[in-house]
Order: structure tokens, then sequence, then C-alpha cells
């Protein structure tokens, strides 16, 4: 038997999601999928350790065959995505889901992942409003008294993200077939809990059960998807191919491999993201130990002009078109402010600059982080795109981007500033405060911050260190500098009633001044302050399905 037991408290209406029903579809994917899951993330370790050692990344010889096969197709887009011009991101909470069923956008990107920080109350109420939503029975009133409904004649197609596969859920524990205790992965909850309650409601309603797949890194981790998806599909009486899934392609190693990801989720697939702020950490997190030519700048000069990021992009539109899938662009993460005008003004000429860039290069749609940057970005795909849903029909036989070209991280240049380095440790404390406070999307200084960006400037932080990396002012980026620099920033922001920056300061110090660099900043961080310790209390629940 497989068994999940919930230790995380059972608040109102959590039985709603965390039905027996629902538990049991969950087990039964922990039985078929969790060792292969364990398996995928130990090819990362592997290949994490081998580009440590110098060996650099490369498209594969061994499936030449997929890439150089014209005559493959993905399955493409599902009913409701065949216009994704204008997608807009956020996390799930009841405001923040009517805001974005409101938005105008065609498509949004119900987050999980990185613009949520996984609270239980996050986690289990976030599945309740898209629960809500999709039967448009959710409402929400403020503290202060606001009442938010849907009002949107048409709302965007609801895409979720569940966390990714190197992420666990803590509250739900899961009793493997070798009698083994382990935290539940939280891949598996986020998209069970969604897909067993929402999927033959959203296939009568139109529409279908659609995700974004975060942090894939392989094709093999695509394929574990596709075959989930089958199972699931079976489990559930739908027909193949109702499920579709977008990838965000958003590591290093992905990037490689964006044909055969698309080849192992063939009849699932509806297209590829270009998941840019992970796609940097990811960089920096590979290669941080490889020397200086592997060293990037200023966090704001890491623009998608730069000659390995418009290859990437490049060759993931590309790629898409010839097999079919849509090719969606990057976030915009400006935060238009009403009060300042002549700044908002300037924001809005970089959004319209990098979408019509996007644009132009033959993307189908772009996010954005705010419903303000909608018209914005919107008027630049609709100048492209027309009456049209997409532009697959432009082939880019133009580009021929080589592996070299991917890898050629220099022609960013290295420089970096001291106003750069204190930016990243008061960007990432900040950040930290306000996740550890379960708030995972955060406006700090003009820009809508999540767990990816956060990433970025951390991770910049520990190779400027071990890099001896040296500042355009002549000020070597020490750990002794950088606990000067924290302290002052520290000192200087403001401690409002509740405020957590005290544990901010200590997960600071283990993601960034350590000697070995952990692989996500915010894995510690949850196991140390967000599990709500409830072993033991009557609110309990066991479920057991069979093995």
């Amino acid at each position: 038997m497989t068994t999940l037991t919930i230790t995380g408290p059972m608040r109102p209406r959590y039985d709603t999601i965390l039905s027996p029903e629902a538990l049991a579809f969950v087990a039964e994917l922990h039985h078929r999928f969790a060792g292969a899951r364990h398996d995928r993330l130990a090819d990362r370790m592997r290949r994490r350790y081998d580009l440590g050692n110098g060996r650099d990344l490369a498209f594969m010889p061994e499936t030449a065959s997929i890439r150089e096969d014209a005559d493959w197709r993905v399955a493409g887009a599902g009913p409701g995505l065949e216009d994704r011009r204008i997608e807009i991101t956020g996390p799930t909470d009841p405001k923040m889901t009517i805001n974005a069923l409101n938005s105008g956008a065609n498509v949004w990107l119900a987050d999980l992942e990185d613009a949520t920080s996984p609270t239980w109350a996050n986690i289990v109420e976030g599945q309740l409003s898209l629960y809500d939503a999709i039967r448009d029975q959710l409402e929400y009133t403020s503290p202060e008294g606001k009442q938010y409904r849907v009002t949107a004649e048409r709302t965007p197609t609801i895409v979720m993200r569940p966390r990714g596969w190197h992420l666990v859920e803590k509250h739900i524990e899961h009793v493997d077939r070798a009698a083994l205790r382990l935290a539940a992965s939280a891949s598996l909850v986020d998209f069970g809990l969604y897909v067993f309650h929402n999927a033959r409601e959203l296939v009568a309603r139109g529409r279908g059960p659609y995700f974004y797949l975060p942090k894939l890194e392989s094709h093999r981790e695509a394929r574990l998807w596709d075959e989930i998806f089958t199972f699931t599909e079976q489990a559930l009486g739908l027909d193949h191919g109702t499920i579709r899934a977008t990838v965000l392609i958003e590591t290093f190693p992905a990037a490689f491999e964006m044909d055969e990801i698309l080849y192992e989720l063939r009849d699932h697939c509806a297209g590829l993201n270009a998941g840019r702020w992970d796609y940097v950490f990811s960089i920096i997190k590979n290669y941080r130990g490889r020397g200086q030519w592997f060293v990037l700048p200023d966090r704001d000069r890491i623009l998608m002009t730069l000659p390995f990021m418009r290859a990437y992009t490049e060759l993931l539109v590309q790629t898409c078109h010839r097999r079919g899938a849509h090719a969606i662009g990057g976030m915009s993460a400006f935060i238009p402010n009403r009060r300042d005008p002549e700044a908002t003004s300037r924001a809005l000429e970089r959004v319209a600059a990098d979408k019509r860039r996007e644009a132009a290069d033959g993307f189908d749609g772009s996010w954005v982080a705010h419903p303000d940057l909608i018209p914005t970005a919107r008027a630049e795909f609709d100048a492209v795109l027309g009456e049209r849903p997409n532009q697959l029909e432009k082939q880019r036989d133009d580009v021929h981007v080589t592996a070299r070209d991917l890898l050629d991280i220099r022609s960013a240049g290295g420089e970096v500033t001291l106003a750069g380095v204190r930016a990243n440790i008061s960007i990432t404390v900040r950040y930290l405060d306000s996740w550890l406070r379960g708030i995972g999307a955060a406006a700090i200084d003009g820009l809508m911050e999540d767990a990816a960006t956060a990433e970025i400037s951390r991770s910049q932080l520990w190779q400027w260190m071990h890099q001896d990396t040296v500042t355009v002012e002549g000020e070597p980026i020490t750990r002794s500098l950088v606990e000067r620099l924290l302290r002052e920033v520290v000192a200087e922001l403001p401690q409002p009633e509740g405020h957590r920056l005290i544990e901010a300061e200590e997960v600071f110090r283990t993601v960034a001044l350590q000697d070995e660099f952990p692989t996500f900043l915010t894995v510690p961080a949850y196991t140390r302050y967000l599990v709500e310790r409830t072993e033991g209390i009557p609110e309990r629940v066991e479920q057991t399905a069979a093995a």
C-alpha cells in the first residue's frame, strides 16, 4: 500500500481539496512515479558534478535523429490556447486570482511556484481559489471591506504552474513501498489535486487542464511528465491529449534539449516559454566555479539583447515553430507607478521595446507581471499579428545557433559595481523578508521580484566572491565586504510590525555566504521557517491507495 499522511492543520474548506478521493489519486501518483522522480533528480546531481569538473553542455549526439527528423509535430494549442499573445502571471490567492481573471489577458499563469511562498495555507487555499474560480463562484472581501468579484465577460485561459521536481510538500508525508517516510513531491501534490478536481469541469466549459512545467533540465524529465499525463487521462476518463503542457526553458541544460523535450511531450505539448530570469540563474549555478569567463555583470546589465541571450531565444522560436508549438516570450516585471508618471513612462517604453523585439523575432505571445502593462504589450503583438492568433508560419530559417553561441557568456562583459553588489544584497534580503511573511511576489524598486530574480541576486554574490571578482571601483568582492554591506542594508530597512528581517538575514547568510552553494535558496528557508509542526494534532488525516 502507498500511504499519504497529512500533517498540516485542516482549516475550513480544506476537506474540499484534501478529500479522500483526491488524496487517493495523489497517493497513486506517488506509487507510480515517485521513484522515477528521484532518479531524475539524481541525474541532475551527476550532470552538475560533471559541469563543475570542466565538461561543457552540448547538443546530444545520441538524440541527433530526433533533431534532424523534420516530420514530427507536437499536439499544439488546446481549446482556449489558440491565441496567447498576452499572458499575465501571479499567485493564486483570491484577490490576485480575481485581478488576473479581470485583467484582459489571454492567458493567466496561475503560479504555485516562484510567485507563491509555499506556506501550507497558500498551497491549499490557492487550490481552493482555482476550484472556485473555475466554477464561477469566487469572491473575496479584503480586511478593509473592499469586495472583489470576477466581472470580465471573457476570462483568461488558466494555465497552472505546479512546483518543480526538486521541491517537496512537508505537510504531506509519503510512505513508499520500502516503508520509507518521506515528504511528498510538491509537483505531484500540486498537479494531482488540481487535475483531479478540475480537469472534467474545465473540459465541460470548453477549455482544458493546462500546465506550465517549471525547472525541467532534460528530456527524460519531460518524458516523466508525459507518462504522468497519460496515466492521469486514463485514470480520470479523459481523451488522450486532453492535458496540454507548456515547458519553461528556464534552465541552461534544457536549452540544449528543446527538440527532445518537445518530442517526449509531443502528444501533450502546446509550446515552450523563454523563462529568462531562471535561465540566467541556471547559468550562474551551473558555471559558478568555472572562472572569469562565466562571471556576469551587474544584474540590471544582463539584457535580452546580449548575444548569448539572443541565441537562446531565437533558437527557441525556431525550434517551436518547426514543430507546431507556440513560442512564448519572457517576463516584463516593471510595475507602473501611478504616482510617478515620468518613471512609469520610462518603464512602459522599455516594456514596449522588449515586446516589439519578441514579436519581431517570431514569438507568439509574452508575459507581463502587472495588468497595467497589458495594453502596451498587446499593442506590440497586435502590430505584428493583426487578427492572426499566432505566427507559427514564421519558421526562422535564418537562425543558426551553435552550442558555442549558447555558451558565450563572456559576451556579456563582467563589469560589477559596488552599487550592483549592494543592490543584490538589498533585493535578496527584502525578498526573503516578503517570502517568509507568505508573499511570493514582491514589489521592490519598481520591479516585481519573485524567487527567480532573488536567486540571480544571491548566486551572483556567491560567484563574485568565489571568483575573486573586483568591482570597477577597485574593491575586491570578499565575504567581509558583503558582510559590511549587509549590515548597512539591514540597518537602513524599515521594520514594520510582523517583519521577518532577522530570519531573512539568517537565510541570506546560509544561501550567499557559506562555502557550499545551496542549489535553491527556498529549500533551506522552507524547511526552517515555513513548515507548520503539527504532528499528533487531531486534524492529522491519513489516506491510503492500493499499490
